[in-house]
């Protein structure tokens, strides 16, 4: 089984037994370190993990001994299934891939680690970003001492969980004028995600804007349409007329989504969380 080519295939499209061979990888620690790290990528895939692959995710984001960046990608990893089973919950087993004692495990686990002084920034960047995911108490108050640090990774990783809980209105306000792109981008998506009427005239000036960053406009388009619907046509008629297939895509979904005209296709595609 060629990792890499299953980094290109669709995941529906992945052989029966994909999931086997990545915890086969993710246990063995004699196994080629490329090799383990792309099986930690792909082991969080909605149609593979289960309790044994997230339990395997977890055993490497707890182990000091695993390489850093193994452990910041098993933590990521974990951040689909979480958010799943936040929004799903456990009435009916089959809505969810992982059992309740799981998702607490994995819980409890990224907290202690994240709290632990020894842990490495980007092992705890990763962990914030997955664990916002299942919003917890303690979420809040690590957002913004990541916000406030003036530290530009944590800034950019306390904007991205922005989008995942409430309360931070003024802060995604004041990082949409940051000089720094992917935070800015992180702070459109937030603004989008959360309504914010405050963010309209910076969001719709973006989306009108000839020359605004691809990632920038797309995650504007989106934005608008959720901030104020009515509006948002006039600003994305046009754009659903583009030359660029992903732009008029996006726009022609963000008309759909506000009730002002329906897309050939309303299948969502998968996020680009623009995180580094």
């Amino acid at each position: 089984m060629d990792l890499k080519i299953l980094q290109e295939t669709p995941p529906w499209e992945w052989p029966r037994d994909a999931g086997k061979k990545f915890l086969e990888l993710l246990i063995d620690r004699r196994a080629d370190a490329s090799d383990r790290l792309i099986a930690a990528d792909l082991a969080g895939d909605l149609t593979v993990i289960n309790d044994k692959l997230a339990d395997s995710l977890t055993a490497i984001v707890l182990s000091p001994e695993e390489p850093e960046k193994l452990r910041a990608t098993a933590a990521i990893a974990l951040g689909a299934v979480l958010q799943q089973a936040d929004t799903d919950g456990f009435e009916d087993p089959d809505d969810v891939p992982i059992s309740e004692r799981t998702f607490h495990n994995i819980q409890d686990s990224l907290r202690k680690i994240y709290f632990d002084a020894a842990t490495s920034k980007l092992v705890r960047r990763r962990i914030l970003e997955a664990s916002v995911r299942a919003t917890e108490s303690w979420h809040p108050e690590a957002i913004q001492a990541a916000y406030s640090s003036g530290d530009k990774d944590w800034m950019l990783t306390a904007v991205f969980a922005m989008r995942w809980v409430r309360g931070f209105d003024d802060q995604i306000l004041e990082a949409l004028k940051s000089p720094y792109l992917k935070i800015h981008y992180e702070a459109v998506r937030a603004a989008g995600n959360w309504g914010l009427a405050g963010a309209w005239s910076h969001v719709a000036a973006l989306v009108q804007d000839a020359g605004a960053p691809k990632p920038l406009l797309l995650a504007a388009i989106g934005a608008v349409a959720i901030i104020r619907p009515v509006e948002a046509g006039s600003l994305l008629v046009d754009l659903a007329d583009s030359d660029d297939e992903e732009i008029a895509e996006a726009a022609d979904e963000a008309m759909a989504m506000a009730g002002l005209g329906s897309g050939e296709d309303d299948d969502e595609e998968d996020e680009d969380e623009w995180i580094n």
